[in-house]
């Protein structure tokens, strides 16, 4: 996708993620998406940064990459959300777009996609975008609503809660 439908993306669910864990649409829940959109929309650009310098969908478009955003608010405690605007960009890329992205990059060069996407320039990219953002939200929702007490607790302790 390109850069409009990443930030579609990335606003649509930080304000969606904003609502699912403080739901009571209130003065905090206008704090906690807030909170929640400003650094995904930040991560959600921050891949595209390999158009520019290095390989396009390789250079920072992979899960090492990923991984580093993850391990970030372990060792530095910030950025907690950051690293979910880079996975929901590999996300829109994956599911969105007929081109994909090289997870494993540099160890494997191939891009993965799956089926359901549509060429970048599609008239329809918008559309898809906001269904990607309807599922990422969904699942999100699951995760915290559903999730063991346990799972809960640790990634309440993750995102500083």
């Amino acid at each position: 996708m390109n850069q409009k439908e990443h930030v579609l993306n990335a606003a649509l669910l930080g304000i969606g993620l904003g609502y699912v864990l403080e739901p009571a649409g209130d003065e905090a829940t206008f704090r906690m998406v807030l909170a929640v959109t400003v650094p995904v929309v930040l991560g959600a650009l921050f891949p595209d940064v390999d158009a520019h310098y290095g390989r396009h969908r390789k250079a920072l478009h992979n899960l090492p990459v990923l991984a580093l955003f993850l391990a970030f608010p372990i060792y530095f405690g910030n950025l907690q959300w950051v690293w979910l605007g880079v996975a929901t960009h590999y996300a829109l890329d994956v599911l969105g777009t007929t081109r994909g992205v090289a997870l494993f990059y540099p160890l494997y060069s191939e891009e993965f996609n799956l089926p359901v996407g549509v060429p970048v320039s599609s008239d329809r990219a918008g559309l898809v975008t906001v269904l990607v953002t309807a599922l990422e939200i969904g699942v999100a929702a699951a995760l915290i609503w559903y999730a063991p007490p346990e799972l809960a607790e640790l990634g309440a302790q993750y995102v500083g809660q």
